[in-house]
């Protein structure tokens, strides 16, 4: 039987805690913060966590569009582009999960422009977020690579070498958006980030273990298990966080199954399920007597 741990309390104490620790250095580098930040569109920055939505008693579920703006993503042999493709997949999940009465959805981003892999992480933070799934289509050094994964973070190194080529190469995307990811990265406070991290990586675990579940009928998998690796996007420390990579776009097969308007429904579908029961099993594990 998965378990699953509670996250509130928790999640509360780490970031009162967070918040206190950083304050001089947030202080010291608000100036530089600014003027790196007025370089990209941030329609969520103004968020709060009075927008978790304790009296409609909805679960607020961000997803997350990888790349954009400059950051093009894997770009497929007939020259179609990730971002734009995970974007149109994210936007089936958000239109398929809001016909859920105790789900409210969110994006990281609506449109075509680059969000930083640290902000992605505080817009989940900032919203309340009850769960962070990142959507990606990558791409590979052979053409042959193909199937869905989900990826889960690891603090104990990559549980594969494609797992840890996969981090890597998401990782340096905010390289390309001029972005110094160890300067940046406010969650790699390791003392605070420990309270809760082991946690939140079983119930990440989890969750990927229920999408995997929903996509096996209806598109191959490369990974049959959730992998791990150090993926900075999934690095919140309270919120379950997976990495869905739903096929490799420099595949050419897959490149034309994912710019088709049936596969990204389907994908987006099968995503869905995996969340919605992911939330059922939670459910029906906190109802039953201790």
């Amino acid at each position: 039987m998965k378990t699953f741990l509670p996250l509130t309390s928790r999640r509360q104490l780490l970031l009162s805690g967070l918040a206190l620790a950083l304050l001089p250095k947030q202080r010291a580098q608000a100036k530089e913060e600014d003027a790196t930040l007025k370089l990209t569109p941030r329609p969520h920055r103004q968020a709060s966590r009075s927008v978790i939505p304790a009296a409609t008693g909805k679960r607020i579920v961000m997803i997350d569009p990888g790349h954009g703006g400059i950051d093009s993503g894997a770009v497929g042999e007939e020259g179609s582009e990730e971002k734009h493709i995970v974007l149109e997949i994210a936007n089936n999940i958000r239109r398929l999960l809001s016909e859920h009465p105790r789900i409210e959805v969110r994006l990281t981003r609506e449109s075509d422009h680059f969000i930083p892999l640290y902000e992605r992480v505080e817009i989940a933070h900032q919203h309340g977020a009850n769960l962070f799934m990142s959507i990606h289509a990558d791409g590979f050094t052979s053409p042959d690579a193909s199937g869905a994964s989900v990826f889960a973070l690891s603090n104990r190194g990559a549980s594969s070498a494609m797992a840890r080529y996969m981090s890597e190469k998401e990782n340096a995307a905010d390289a390309i958006g001029g972005v110094k990811v160890q300067e940046k990265d406010n969650y790699l406070q390791q003392v605070l980030f420990d309270l809760v991290q082991t946690d939140t990586i079983k119930n990440s675990l989890t969750l990927g273990q229920h999408v995997l579940k929903q996509i096996r009928p209806v598109h191959h998998l490369h990974s049959q298990e959730t992998e791990q690796a150090a993926f900075a996007v999934l690095k919140s420390p309270s919120i379950p966080s997976v990495l869905v990579e739903t096929s490799f776009i420099t595949n050419p097969g897959e490149e034309r199954l994912l710019g088709s308007t049936a596969f990204r429904q389907k994908i987006a579908s099968a995503i869905v399920d995996g969340i919605i029961s992911y939330f059922d099993e939670y459910d029906s594990h906190n109802r039953r007597p201790a």
